[in-house]
């Protein structure tokens, strides 16, 4: 009997479409500063409606820019979500800044105005806010940028490409913020390996991106600030500030616009296997699923599939359960330790109490999810599931 394949919690949808788009590249001239990069940018910022994409290295990149192009300097502040990825806390303090957290929502596990509101009490002098679309959800938003007044707004989208606002408008189309970054990493709603992108509406913050991903050089004789009219040439450029090189390849490009273009049915099936599971799951003992209203779910990015499970009541631990899954070729995660547990965050920021993010994290599983699964696959870790939650130790 063949071996079933092993599920992670998430895996990139190559087909011979990504692949022949990535051999394309190969055979070409450019394999990077190529005309791929400006073809991907251009086909991102159409699909989410914003008049700017720049593409760069990673999502970690892509919000370290995006402050930087904020203005963030040293001595300001910046707040965001504990229940996030590090990257979103570390931005902020890679431009020098200091980064303070808010505790989330507990409906939905996103920052939400009451809880902005709550932080910018005792940090009035902070100056970005960046909202972490957890698990591909965007809550809130209208309210965020009201409570945010005139700070700059840096959405953390790398789980959301794909999915909508409350208001029906496209995660990334500027209604909402100054600035949104997506994260391409294999696991996201789209994958160029590793990559990233910024889009915004705001013509300097796209210029000053642009000069910030590559070295703070700029090639634009119009655009000059110390070179004299008699010395330009077609060789000419100036750096005009240290920055970085957080290119992303044509390789990369050429496997993101092919991905991006089967996107909308990656999505449907996130949220078609989402919907199977809030089916089948809703009556185990002990669990609750997070962000599983209809119209959430008909808006989310779908990044990943979250439930919470109280471990005492179920007469297993966390550890034990997340063994037992692996032991039948089920992988699942944590997402995530909240930032306020990190060492290095701990002695930075203001507020020591997040009781909503611990609630959460000490509940906390991630089941597999991705585009790639058959109706086979989610009904076997269904099952799964199933057995270990009713049974117990």
């Amino acid at each position: 009997m063949k071996a079933r394949p092993f599920l992670g919690y998430g895996k990139q949808s190559i087909d011979e479409t990504d692949i022949a788009a990535v051999v394309e590249v190969l055979r070409g001239d450019y394999l990077t500063q190529g005309p791929a990069v400006e073809k991907f940018e251009k086909a991102l910022a159409e699909y989410v409606g914003a008049r700017h994409a720049i593409a760069v290295s990673n999502g970690t990149a892509g919000l370290h820019l995006a402050c930087l192009a904020s203005g963030l300097v040293p001595g300001e502040q910046a707040l965001t979500s504990t229940l996030t990825f590090v990257a979103s806390a570390n931005a902020p303090v890679y431009c020098g800044a200091a980064c303070d957290l808010v505790d989330i929502d507990r409906n939905t596990l996103c920052m939400d105005g009451a809880g902005l509101a709550t932080a910018l009490s005792s940090t009035p002098a902070a100056r970005t806010v960046i909202p972490v679309h957890f698990a591909g959800l965007a809550h809130d938003s209208e309210h965020l940028k009201e409570v945010a007044g005139s700070r700059t707004i840096i959405e953390d989208a790398c789980h959301s490409l794909g999915g909508q606002y409350s208001d029906g408008r496209m995660i990334g189309c500027g209604a909402h913020a100054d600035m949104t970054v997506f994260s391409f990493h294999p696991v996201k709603p789209i994958t160029t390996g590793e990559g990233g992108a910024i889009v915004t509406n705001d013509d300097e913050f796209a210029r000053r991106l642009r000069l910030l991903r590559s070295h703070g050089i700029e090639r634009n004789p119009q655009l000059f600030i110390g070179t004299p009219e008699a010395e330009r040439g077609p060789w000419s450029y100036e750096q005009q500030c240290l920055a970085f090189n957080y290119r992303m390849t044509d390789l990369q490009a050429a496997l993101g616009l092919s991905q991006l273009a089967r996107l909308d049915g990656f999505i449907r099936r996130r949220r078609q296997i989402a919907a199977y599971y809030d089916e089948r799951l809703a009556n185990l003992p002990g669990m609750t699923r997070p962000q599983s209203s209809p119209e959430q779910r008909r808006r989310s990015g779908q990044h990943i599939y979250v439930v919470e499970i109280d471990w005492d009541a179920v007469g297993i631990s966390r550890k034990d359960m997340m063994g037992r899954l692996q032991g039948v070729g089920i992988g699942s995660q944590v997402h995530y330790i909240p930032v306020h547990k990190q060492p290095f965050h701990a002695k930075r920021v203001v507020r020591t109490e997040f009781p909503a993010a611990d609630q959460y994290y000490h509940r906390a599983l991630t089941i597999p999810l991705f585009p790639g699964m058959t109706d086979e696959d989610v009904e076997y870790v269904v099952r799964e599931l199933t057995l270990i939650l009713t049974k117990g130790q």
